[in-house]
């Protein structure tokens, strides 16, 4: 039996006290000065996937400061901090702290002194906001009961960075949550956080495929198998696929994201690889197309003569993050109490995560949700507005203090102290 089954009458009643956690959140409790600090170091200190040492050195010297047991080295460097208050609920709530491979022209006083390294993508907005809610959380403990577990996770983007936690053993290491929550920063109105039930992030996964045709002298194509052209007609036929196979009112990409044939123009290669990048809302759908991407590599290679099968291979897989509705329901009301006209329903964003690997491990309901960080102006006014892994996005200031505002909430819609 889940926890939303057998423990739902031992939650708060979230809609009954929004109002009142609403108006916590205004009280000035703790300084977050230093937590606009603690993002601006993070964001000049990018680190790349599986390489975030000294900014999980970081995070673990700042939750020194608080009543918590801190564990590090998860699976690499993943940390996490439990602040135990009492009887009630376990809520975990995550942030990852990982950085990409990009270069940094936002032109910000605090910007990345890591050549070609940056949080293009809000990771060092995520690990300062949930280092605000920490603080809160302990310095709050007459409003709140139960436990809180902050989970800071290394390599998201290379969507390792959860299940190399879950394999080190992170169950035996933390209490069993009863919830997850995790949230992201996205280019978007300033200050709107959006929720909602149901897949909000596609499932995704990385297809390389090799092609062995024969090699030959440019001059002489007649003797070769020409894997370049071979790869040329699996591009056509699989963007038939999306077009021709999955239904208009399902989703589905297919992208080819890299084509590598050969090195120079007068010897054609013996090899040509395509690596694609595939998104879907719906595990069926995402079968469905598998299933079609295979049969067209196999076909185009049956159909040049090629004398040796491809190899196909996946990787960099990333489960569908599908919200509970129990947990929506559980958080929506406080948002809608705390940020008013700025608590707005979430459309699906096709990007991918690894956050849900985690409640998926423990059998948990979960909710993610998504915080607009652009200029008002800007976002209004129709024009580009840069998005992640743009190497000029940035929130605009005062956006961590929402961060905390936006995870506070959500942790406290299941720890408010019922008196």
């Amino acid at each position: 039996m889940s926890f939303s089954e057998s423990s739902a009458s031992a939650l708060p009643d979230s809609a009954a006290n929004a109002a009142a956690i609403s108006e916590f959140l205004k009280e000035p409790r703790v300084d977050l000065k230093w937590v606009d600090e603690a993002y601006e170091w993070l964001h000049a200190h990018p680190e790349l996937s599986l390489q975030e040492e000294k900014t999980a050195a970081y995070i673990a010297e700042k939750l020194k400061n608080f009543d918590c047991e801190v564990t590090t080295g998860i699976g690499g460097h993943g940390i996490t901090a439990v602040f135990r208050n009492g009887e009630g609920p376990t809520v975990l709530f995550r942030a990852d702290f990982d950085a990409l491979p990009v270069e940094e022209t936002t032109g910000l006083p605090y910007a990345s002194v890591n050549e070609g390294v940056m949080h293009a993508c809000g990771h060092d907005h995520h690990a300062a906001s949930l280092l605000g809610t920490c603080a809160v959380m302990d310095a709050s403990r007459d409003k709140w009961q139960g436990t809180f577990i902050a989970l800071f996770q290394p390599a998201e983007e290379v969507t390792q960075g959860a299940n190399n936690m879950i394999n080190d053993g992170l169950a035996s290491k933390i209490p069993t949550p009863d919830v997850c929550l995790g949230q992201h920063i996205v280019a978007g109105p300033a200050g709107t956080v959006f929720t909602a039930p149901g897949p909000v992030l596609t499932a995704c996964d990385t297809i390389t495929i090799t092609l062995h045709g024969k090699s030959a002298h440019g001059s002489s194509p007649h003797l070769s198998l020409d894997p370049g052209y071979l790869a040329a007609m699996i591009v056509v036929r699989l963007q038939g696929i999306v077009g021709r196979e999955v239904a208009p009112s399902d989703f589905a990409v297919i992208t080819v994201g890299s084509l590598i044939a050969g090195h120079t123009n007068n010897t054609i290669p013996d090899t040509a690889t395509l690596v694609l990048n595939c998104r879907f809302y719906d595990t069926d759908v995402r079968d469905k197309t598998y299933a079609a991407i295979e049969r067209v590599v196999h076909g185009e290679c049956a159909a040049s003569g090629c004398t040796t099968p491809p190899d196909i291979e996946y990787s960099a897989h990333g489960e569908l993050t599908d919200n509970s509705p129990s947990a929506f329901k559980q958080v929506r009301p406080v948002f809608d109490a705390t940020f008013g006209p700025d608590s707005a329903d979430a459309e699906p964003w096709t990007a991918s995560e690894d956050f849900s690997e985690i409640p998926r491990h423990f059998e948990v309901p979960y909710i993610f949700w998504t915080i607009g960080v652009t200029d008002r102006e800007l976002w209004e006014s129709g024009k580009d507005v840069p998005g992640n892994h743009s190497s000029n996005f940035v929130p605009v200031p005062g956006m961590v203090t929402r961060g905390v505002e936006a995870a506070t909430a959500g942790v406290l819609s299941y720890l408010w102290r019922v008196n």
